[in-house]
């Protein structure tokens, strides 16, 4: 579950006394000092795993010929969630990295990323249930399984 809230002038909103765009490109500075504090280019294709097995290519088509619209939509979610959580666990460690004012603003802006970072989970979550509910409707027909090699 999430909340969205819509402000009529979200420019005018600030966050500890600073615009969004000021703690945008701050948020980009730090990540850049961490990132050259790591000896590592900023714009490394490079992605940090965490837990799972090994790095295994895409199947060509998604190998779905014969899967259902929604079990194919369900993946392609999975897919985008998973990066979305990857590129916040790495914005979590560069926030954790950076030096800031205050205790408190470390930890605002770590525990504002770290909720983030549950939304994304649970959604995925979510997403995840769906997949195995869909993928267990088809399973009694077998117009899930791909038998071909």
């Amino acid at each position: 579950m999430s909340l969205t809230i819509g402000f009529s002038n979200p420019g005018s909103v600030t966050i500890g006394g600073k615009t969004a765009a000021t703690i945008k490109s701050l948020s980009e500075a730090k990540e850049q000092a961490s990132a050259d504090a790591l000896g590592k280019d900023a714009d490394d294709a490079k992605q940090v795993r965490t837990g799972g097995g090994p790095v295994q290519e895409e199947a060509p088509a998604e190998s779905g010929g014969n899967q259902s619209i929604t079990i194919k939509i369900l993946l392609k979610r999975m897919k985008e969630l998973q990066q979305q959580l990857q590129e916040q666990q790495q914005q979590l460690a560069a926030a954790q990295a950076a030096s800031y004012p205050t205790e408190e603003a470390k930890t605002t802006v770590v525990m504002s990323i770290q909720g983030q970072i549950a939304d994304t989970n649970a959604a995925l979550m979510e997403v995840a249930g769906n997949l195995v509910r869909e993928m267990a409707k088809g399973s009694g027909s077998g117009g899930v399984i791909n038998t071909t090699a």
